[in-house]
C-alpha cells in the first residue's frame, strides 16, 4: 500500500500501526528466554538455587509472628 494513501483512512492507518505493534510484541516474546520447567526442586533450595539454612528459617518463622 502507498504512504499516502494508507493514512487518508484513520481505519486503515489502525489496522496499519496494529500490524506494527503486533510484529513489536512477537519479535520482543520471540527473544524472551523460556522459563525452566524443573519443579522438582530439592527441599533444601530455595527458588534461585541458593541452599537453605534452617537457622535462617527459624528467625523468618519467629519474626513473622
Amino acid at each position: 500500500m502507498i504512504p499516502s494513501r494508507l493514512f487518508r483512512s484513520r481505519w486503515s492507518a489502525l489496522f496499519w500501526a496494529a500490524g506494527i505493534l503486533w510484529t513489536a510484541y512477537d519479535v520482543a516474546m520471540a527473544s524472551r528466554p523460556e522459563p525452566p520447567t524443573n519443579t522438582s526442586a530439592p527441599a533444601d533450595r530455595d527458588a534461585t538455587g541458593e541452599a537453605v539454612n534452617p537457622a535462617d528459617l527459624a528467625i523468618l518463622a519467629n519474626a513473622a509472628g
